[in-house]
């Protein structure tokens, strides 16, 4: 169970006719309280669609009944018509669930510059309040029905003290910088106020979906959104809820980055020794998007050259004789020069963690990425997107 897993949530996946052959499509999940607090974070493209501008202005009140989500198109790009869009599908939510149009997020997923088309999208929302549960075979159908290039739905459940946290995510390409690009909804049965919430999720993104980097393209629709019930009566301070709500993204994350597109290979950057941790995660995401990099590890070549070369040109400012690069616990440069074989480190395997030491600092971060292969190049060269 994921969406449903706490208390006070139901959720229902439905095939609404939005994608050709009759695959889920539309995904609702409604809190039931009794409280209603929520948060979310949204792209940082300034290319936003309109289900963003909707949620974002919505989220300004830090409460939310419900979240409708759909693939098959992603309603950017598509001007005033398309922010109406967005409105008429929260206002059809509402309707049928008896709420307010500002308690409902809207998010969606698919091809940009589309308009959605909304008979089908809003005869699907009444198919699935029809279908609402509290069941896990409802929250997997609601995660399905979010999937794009996904191969499987992407769900995550922990617990606190008498609380739980809950979610499910998308997301296989277009994942890149600042959040990844995605779609997930998250929920707690946690007694905690909007602030709070808010709080806790900038942190828990920020080393979680911030981390995640698969091909440097960020998209127009990401949103991450965690919804708060109440409905196991236990009040959870900010400091207490963070650790488990990052749990639970760091679960979906890792799901993401062993679904990306095309993905061969598992790749964990760590820059370590840094002045910063925003030195650490530029560095990171700059050796994480070089395809130069990406194409060696998608070989299983070692080349810590074209990993130096990457550090190199980041803009940060470092001591090239300090810096120490491993590969698979195989220290390749030190120095500033040659300290192994290549060939002594094994790449060989799905994952690959890659240790760059810059010996400056007592900063470090981590960025989640994946190589590039034959299958990325003709998956999106095969779609528009």
């Amino acid at each position: 169970m994921s969406v449903t897993g706490p208390a006070g949530f139901r959720a229902a996946g439905v095939a609404a006719g939005i994608k050709s052959g009759g695959a889920l499509d539309l995904a609702l999940v409604v809190n039931d309280g009794p409280a209603s607090a929520a948060a979310g974070v949204f792209t940082t493209n300034r290319v936003k669609a309109a289900p963003v501008l909707w949620s974002q202005q919505v989220l300004q009140e830090r409460r939310l009944r419900a979240v409708v989500l759909n693939s098959g198109g992603a309603n950017a790009c598509t001007g005033p018509e398309g922010f109406q869009d967005t409105h008429a599908t929260a206002e059809k939510v509402a309707d049928v669930l008896g709420v307010g149009a500002i308690d409902v997020a809207v998010c969606s997923t698919g091809l940009i510059g589309e308009r959605l088309p909304m008979d089908a999208v809003l005869s699907g929302v009444e198919t699935a309040a029809k279908a609402l549960d509290g069941t896990g075979q409802a929250a997997s159908d609601a995660a399905g029905a979010v999937l794009t290039t996904d191969s499987r739905a992407k769900q995550a459940l922990a617990t606190g003290d008498g609380w739980s946290v809950g979610g499910f995510a998308k997301g296989a390409g277009m994942l890149a910088p600042n959040m990844a690009t995605m779609l997930s909804v998250l929920t707690t049965d946690a007694v905690i106020g909007g602030d709070d919430l808010e709080r806790a999720l900038r942190e828990a993104s920020r080393v979680t979906f911030g981390r995640l980097d698969v091909d440097g393209g960020t998209s127009t629709n990401d949103t991450v959104l965690v919804l708060a019930s109440g409905a196991s009566g236990v009040e959870v301070s900010a400091e207490d809820f963070t650790p488990v709500l990052t749990e639970v993204c760091t679960d979906l994350v890792r799901q993401l980055q062993a679904d990306a597109e095309g993905a061969t290979k598992a790749v964990d950057i760590t820059v370590r020794g840094a002045l910063s941790e925003d030195d650490a995660v530029h560095i990171g995401r700059t050796i994480a998007e070089d395809n130069l990099v990406k194409t060696a590890l998608f070989g299983s070549d070692p080349n810590w050259g074209r990993i130096a070369m990457a550090l190199g040109r980041s803009g940060v400012d470092i001591e090239a004789d300090k810096v120490e690069i491993a590969a698979n616990g195989v220290t390749l440069f030190a120095g500033g020069t040659r300290a192994r074989d290549r060939s002594e480190a094994d790449l060989s395997g799905r994952d690959i963690e890659i240790v760059v030491d810059l010996h400056l600092g007592g900063h470090q971060a981590t960025i989640l990425t994946t190589d590039l292969s034959h299958g990325y190049v003709e998956e999106n060269s095969a779609y528009s997107s």
